[in-house]
């Protein structure tokens, strides 16, 4: 079968021809039928060798969806025709975090040599993929894979950031999106979905801003020096509540901490290497700073349930798998407008 592997340090993506794989006892087969490009497969692919840990060859594809194919020994609760989703923060399933369904904060993962597909175990970008478990395939029922399969990472991870800091998007508060990307252009759906607050969204592209106005954003700010003025001016002065960084490069963070209001919350998604000093002199009175990852596996159901109600989709540009080199090309260089999603 075809699959998308990244094979030797330093010299990005590639597409290989490997044999199909086989389900072991309490594994399923998907035969895939759609894969998410993320942001993370080239902050993976761009490790220097002595920090890479993800074994090579490496299959990418840590956003998955596909039909239920074959099923391994004692396998139940899975309808092979089926369509599913793949949770994708795999963990033990039986510490306290595992079994309040907060995989993503799994305390013995890592121990137990537990890998997310596609950041460790071999992910979705073929046309196979095996996924350890019953419980980590939700339902897609009549949703096309297509057009969800992101919202197992770029819908789930922005849900979980945003549902931690719902009580501080009430009615006339202000929420702050960093980066209209991926992640970032579901973020604000989901914020007008759930909450009443007033979304300014920022930016250093255009087209990106157009994105932000189309899914809902109030306002939208030109990233830059004078961002965090203008956002005081959006705000009489108060600055935002919850402040959302999807990018997470020093002069997003560097906005977030000159924007956020008193008593209010930054959220830092993006894994662009920025730092946030924090205490007295540092960020206002109350502030909080936290760096969310992906969600649970509750959090996934009520993202999917949203998209099944129109309240969030993906801007999605589709892939054969034979292109997908030429789409991480588009994403490293930021000419993706949503979400590259590769269909085998």
């Amino acid at each position: 079968m075809k699959a998308v592997q990244y094979r030797e340090v330093g010299k990005g993506p590639e597409i290989v021809e490997i044999d199909v794989p086989e389900p072991g006892p309490g594994q399923i087969r998907l035969k895939v039928t759609a894969a998410g490009l993320c942001h993370s497969d080239w902050f993976v692919m761009d490790l220097p060798e002595e920090q890479y840990t993800y074994g090579l060859p490496l299959t990418l594809g840590h956003e998955g969806a596909g039909i239920a194919d074959k099923l391994g020994a004692g396998v139940t609760g899975i309808t092979v025709g089926e369509s599913y989703a793949i949770y994708g923060p795999w963990g033990c399933g039986v510490c306290r975090n595992c079994a309040e369904g907060k995989e993503n904060y799994c305390t013995r993962a890592a121990e137990l040599g537990i890998a997310p597909p596609g950041l460790g175990a071999p992910g979705a970008m073929a046309e196979y993929v095996i996924v350890d478990d019953a419980r980590h395939l939700t339902p897609l029922g009549d949703l096309d894979p297509v057009e969800t399969v992101s919202l197992t990472d770029a819908g789930l991870t922005p849900y979980h950031a945003i549902k931690a800091a719902q009580h501080k998007l009430f009615p006339g508060a202000t929420a702050l999106v960093l980066g209209v990307g991926g992640l970032g252009h579901v973020g604000i759906q989901i914020i007008r979905a759930i909450s009443e607050a007033t979304v300014i969204a920022v930016d250093v592209s255009a087209e990106k801003l157009s994105l932000a106005t189309e899914v809902g954003a109030h306002h939208t700010v030109v990233s830059g020096p004078d961002a965090a003025a203008r956002i005081r001016e959006l705000t009489g002065g108060v600055g935002a509540d919850a402040v959302f960084d999807f990018v997470g490069v020093q002069p997003t963070i560097d906005t977030a901490r000159a924007s956020v209001a008193v008593d209010g919350y930054i959220h830092i998604v993006g894994i662009g290497g920025g730092l946030l000093p924090t205490g007295f002199f540092s960020t206002p009175f109350g502030a909080a700073v936290r760096a969310p990852y992906w969600g649970s596996r509750s959090e996934l159901i009520e993202v999917l349930d949203l998209a099944r109600t129109g309240a969030v989709s993906v801007h999605v540009e589709r892939y054969g798998i034979e292109d997908a080199v030429e789409a991480y090309t588009r994403l490293h260089h930021g000419a993706v407008r949503g979400r590259a999603v590769v269909v085998p």
